[in-house]
C-alpha cells in the first residue's frame, strides 16, 4: 500500500487526536474510578498523639487531624464532651475557637486541641475526648487523649535541646507583622516531639511556622542530634502603644524543655489626616495680585508623635502661597492644630478655576489637599467698565438730541 503525501498527513493528525482524546479522557475516567472506590459516607476525627507528658501548670497543644473518607463533601460538627475538672479546654485553628469544619471529599483539615490545667490540677492522668458528627447526626467518631501530668520536682532543666536566634530583637510600628527565625537544636538520643509555646503581650497573635511557608503548627519532630528552624510570626495588638513588648518562647518534651527570649518594639503608626471644618476645598474668590485667605487643620491620626511636620504647595506659575506657622514642631497622637494659608494670585491671572495643591508631609506619613480656587476681575477693573459704559451711553443721548433737532 502506498502513501501518498496527504494521505500519512491526515492519518498522522486522526492518529494525534486519539492521542490528545485519551490523554484527557483516561485521566478523568481514572479518577471517577478513585471515587468510585470511596464509601458514599465516612468520616474520622482522631488526634495526632492519643497520649503525651507534661509538667505540672503546663498547657498542652495536640494536633486534630478530621479526616472526610466519603464521596460527599461533609459539614462535621466538633464537641468536647468530656474535659477532666480543673481543665479548660478548645478545639481551635491559630487564631480562634472551632465548633464545625467543612471538609471536602477525600480530603482532611488540621485543627488543634488546647488543654489548659487550672493552677490546682496536681499530678495524675487527665482524659479528654474530641468527638465529631456530620450535620445531620448520622456518621459520628472520636477519640481520647490522656495527659499525664508529672510533679513540678520531676520537670527536667537539661541541656538536651537548645534554641538560638540571630535577631532576638526587631522594630517596627504597630501596623506590621513581625517575623522571628528559631533555630531548635535536639541533643536527646532519640527522636523527639517538642510541643511550641509562649507567654506574650495580651490580644497579640503569635503563631508558629515554618520558614517561608503560610502553615502553621504547635508542635514540631526533630531527629536525634539534628535541628530544625521555625519561624515565629507576630502581629501586635493594634491598639497597643509604642514601647518594647518581651515575648517568652517556650519548646518542651518530657525529657527536655528551653526558653528563649525575643523583642518587639513599637515605634508606633504614622498616620496624619488633614481637612477644613466645613468639608469644602475651594475658596469663595480670588483676584489678581490680590491675597486670599483660607485655613485648614491637621490632625494626628497615628499613635506615634509627628516632629517637623511641613508644608508644600503645588500651584500655578507666577502665584504665591504662604504658610502660618511655617511648619508644626511637633504633632502628638491624637492632637489637633490649624493652619492658615494665603493664597494669591498672579497679576496677569486670567478670570476662571484654577487649581492649588497643598502637601502636609510628616514623618512617614504624607497628605495632599486639592484647593478649588476661583479667580475674579478686580473690581477696579469693574468700576471702569461701569464708567466707560456710562459714557456710552450719554454719548449716544446727546448724539440723538442734536440729529433730532436736525
Amino acid at each position: 500500500m502506498k502513501w501518498s503525501k496527504g494521505g500519512f498527513s491526515f492519518y498522522a493528525a486522526v492518529i494525534a487526536f486519539c492521542l490528545v482524546a485519551g490523554a484527557l479522557i483516561f485521566p478523568a475516567y481514572g479518577q471517577e474510578k478513585e471515587k468510585k472506590d470511596l464509601p458514599p459516607r465516612g468520616i474520622s476525627v482522631a488526634p495526632e498523639y492519643s497520649g503525651v507528658i507534661a509538667a505540672q501548670g503546663e498547657d498542652v497543644s495536640i494536633d486534630i487531624k478530621v479526616i472526610n473518607r466519603g464521596r460527599q463533601d461533609e459539614i462535621i460538627e466538633l464537641a468536647l464532651p468530656s474535659v477532666p475538672k480543673g481543665w479548660t479546654a478548645m478545639v481551635k485553628t491559630y487564631s480562634f475557637g472551632v465548633t464545625g469544619v467543612y471538609v471536602e471529599s477525600d480530603k482532611s483539615k488540621s485543627l488543634t486541641l488546647k488543654a489548659e490545667p487550672d493552677e490546682e490540677v496536681g499530678p495524675g492522668k487527665y482524659t479528654f475526648l474530641v468527638k465529631g458528627q456530620t450535620q445531620d447526626g448520622k456518621l459520628t467518631s472520636s477519640g481520647t487523649v490522656v495527659i499525664t501530668v508529672k510533679p513540678k520536682e520531676e520537670e527536667k532543666k537539661s541541656k538536651d535541646v537548645k534554641i538560638t536566634t540571630s535577631y532576638p530583637v526587631l522594630e517596627g510600628p504597630t501596623d506590621a507583622k513581625f517575623e522571628f527565625s528559631l533555630e531548635v537544636e535536639n541533643k536527646l538520643d532519640k527522636d523527639t516531639v517538642f510541643n511550641l509555646g509562649y507567654e506574650g503581650p495580651l490580644n497579640w497573635d503569635i503563631k508558629f511556622k515554618p520558614a517561608y511557608e503560610e502553615k502553621y503548627f504547635s508542635s514540631l519532630r526533630i531527629k536525634q542530634g539534628q535541628s530544625e528552624s521555625v519561624a515565629v510570626e507576630v502581629k501586635p495588638y493594634l491598639l497597643a502603644e509604642p514601647g518594647r513588648y518581651p515575648i517568652k518562647v517556650k519548646v518542651s518534651s518530657p525529657e527536655a524543655k528551653a526558653e528563649a527570649e525575643i523583642m518587639v518594639v513599637l515605634t508606633g503608626t504614622y498616620k496624619i489626616d488633614a481637612g477644613t471644618a466645613d468639608g469644602l476645598l475651594s475658596l469663595r474668590e480670588a483676584f489678581q495680585g490680590k491675597e486670599a485667605n483660607l485655613s485648614f487643620y491637621v490632625k494626628n491620626t497615628g499613635s506615634a508623635k509627628q516632629n517637623n511636620v511641613k508644608f508644600l504647595s503645588f500651584k500655578p506659575e507666577n502665584w504665591k502661597v504662604e504658610f502660618k506657622p511655617e511648619r508644626l514642631e511637633t504633632l502628638a497622637p491624637g492632637e489637633i492644630k490649624q493652619v492658615e494659608v494665603i493664597i494669591t494670585p498672579a497679576d496677569e491671572a486670567l478670570v476662571g478655576d484654577y487649581s492649588v495643591t497643598l502637601s502636609i508631609e510628616g514623618e512617614k506619613a504624607t497628605k495632599n489637599l486639592e484647593f478649588r480656587v476661583p479667580v475674579k476681575a478686580s473690581t477696579a477693573w469693574g468700576v471702569i467698565g461701569l464708567g466707560i459704559i456710562v459714557l456710552v451711553v450719554v454719548g449716544l443721548v446727546v448724539l440723538f438730541i442734536r440729529l433730532g433737532r436736525r
